[in-house]
């Protein structure tokens, strides 16, 4: 089914709440992908919720944030009819304890029809990374591991062994010069500097990879409509475990149905796998 009319933001101006060039991915995927005009709001600064570099900690969810963005974008542009936001987050993988995870949203809310869509990508490539130094020498061995100065760095100084933005931050960091500079800054007044890589998008090509990613996925549940309404965003809301043994029939931990929702009209469907049975191994009862 076609996307309702309603819900159609082919050629509406599209304000896009960004100050770190992520107009570079974003924009020609809505342009090209949605019909929209993506514009970028003058001297709109989104550092005010929430920094990487923890001078400003940023409050609420990761989805709150990007739709604190949207309402501020709203306001600082009246003419649009629709904003778009992303957000980032990194940590550790929630079953993979040493592997860093990032975590991109790109939010798209219409003013008029109220729809608001949710791009997601996660992966494990991102280079999220950090490491206390005592020495340049060490500071300079971390930069060459994660792509300085392709990807940027930042260097913050310790308070009691934390981060502490406070005492000393050096963020525009471009040269192996200035690195060597702003660790030295550091040592001599903290004794020690924290280094990590620049997770803002312009000084992160991994990072704007994802984003790119995330974009795409926008844009796809976008042009996915309702069967039964035509909003668009009916995609995959759940995952159902339950697929059967091929041993004794049992229900086993192996996911059986991919679940698409509205969350305009409720209409819900359930597409089973291809598989009919799982392997005994992820049995219970067969394989406790």
């Amino acid at each position: 089914m076609e996307i309702s009319s309603a819900f159609s933001v082919a050629g509406k101006r599209a304000v896009l709440a960004t100050m770190h060039g992520k107009e570079r991915v974003i924009r020609p995927l809505l342009e090209g992908g949605l019909g929209l005009e993506v514009v970028l709001p003058n001297g709109f600064d989104t550092d005010r919720f929430g920094t990487f570099s923890r001078e400003i900690e940023r409050t609420g969810s990761q989805l709150d944030a990007a739709r604190a963005k949207i309402e501020a974008a709203f306001e600082h542009d009246r003419h649009a009819k629709v904003a778009i936001a992303s957000e980032g987050s990194f940590g550790p993988h929630r079953q993979i304890f040493f592997a860093p995870v990032g975590r991109e949203i790109v939010v798209m809310r219409d003013r008029e029809s109220g729809l608001e869509l949710i791009g997601h990508y996660a992966d494990l490539s991102t280079n999220f990374a950090h490491a206390t130094v005592e020495t340049v020498e060490a500071a300079t061995d971390f930069a060459q591991r994660i792509g300085f100065p392709r990807h940027g760095l930042i260097v913050i100084g310790l308070s009691g062994g934390n981060p502490a933005p406070d005492r000393f931050l050096r963020k525009e960091i471009e040269t192996p010069g200035e690195l060597a500079a702003a660790v030295a800054d550091a040592l001599a007044l903290c004794g020690a500097a924290h280094v990590e890589t620049d997770m803002r998008a312009h000084r992160n090509p991994t990072r704007m990879r994802a984003i790119k990613r995330a974009t795409i996925d926008l844009v796809r549940r976008y042009r996915s409509s309702c069967p039964r309404c035509a909003r668009p965003g009916f995609c995959v809301t759940e995952r159902l475990a339950g697929l059967p043994c091929a041993w004794c029939g049992a229900p086993t931990n192996a996911l059986s149905a991919d679940v698409f929702a509205c969350e305009g009209c409720g209409h819900r469907i359930e597409r089973p796998f291809e598989a009919a049975t799982a392997d005994p191994g992820q049995c219970n009862s067969c394989n406790p």
